[in-house]
């Protein structure tokens, strides 16, 4: 594909740990055909690979940090390259910091992207300690339940392709407190780069996920 083809923007999905960004990225990536990219599936898909980049990755994610800038720019400008992403695509977990965002600034300039849709996933502190400390994921499919409000039929089973589901690492409750740290101190201030696109939205996440995933969608077609 050519760098100087015309690309739709992206959709940018901002929120703490625990705000359901995951979960409500493949229902919207499969609503408007465009891919999901998670920096976070990508990661973990490396670790348990064993990959040169996973293994620089897990000591980092188990202690529930970030993970430097350069690497996570990196695996980003190489997915979004791809022809799939040619209509778009919705990004879950990116960008985390302000360098971050410079650096996809950069990446949409080299498509001649206009300025990225930005919904950030409002959502309360008890409400993230809640869902994390009850998340479970399925390490084949990547989908995410919680015990309390989105069970699995089977208990501890994925209900797409029975594999036994994972509690993450960095879901401890002593992760859970570094990462909502690291997040405000890192993330927060995309929302003030962000505000002077005009591009920028608002959705109230500590209601239940079908109520979420209306909210988006009803947001995203009126624009």
């Amino acid at each position: 594909m050519s760098q100087n083809a015309k690309r739709p923007g992206a959709v940018i999905l901002l929120g703490p740990p625990g705000s359901g960004k995951g979960t409500q990225a493949r229902e919207l990536s499969r609503r408007l055909g465009i891919p999901h990219i998670s920096t976070g599936n990508m990661f973990r898909e490396n670790v348990a690979k064993g990959t040169p980049l996973g293994l620089a990755a897990k000591s980092v994610m188990e202690a529930g940090a970030l993970i430097e800038d350069s690497l996570v720019n990196e695996i980003v400008r190489e997915r979004v390259s791809a022809d799939d992403c040619r209509k778009g695509f919705l990004l879950d977990g990116y960008p985390r910091t302000l360098a971050q965002a410079k650096a996809l600034e950069k990446i949409l300039e080299g498509y001649r992207q206009q300025n990225p849709v930005v919904v950030n996933l409002r959502v309360s502190y008890n409400v993230i300690v809640e869902r994390l400390s009850g998340r479970r994921v399925c390490p084949v499919c990547h989908r995410v339940y919680n015990l309390s409000s989105q069970p699995p039929f089977r208990d501890s089973v994925c209900d797409d392709d029975g594999a036994l589901l994972q509690q993450r690492a960095d879901d401890r409750e002593e992760a859970i407190r570094e990462r909502l740290c690291a997040y405000e101190a890192q993330t927060a201030p995309l929302k003030e780069l962000y505000s002077h696109t005009g591009r920028v939205f608002e959705v109230d996440a500590d209601r239940i996920p079908n109520e979420i995933r209306e909210a988006l969608s009803c947001l995203l077609q009126s624009l």
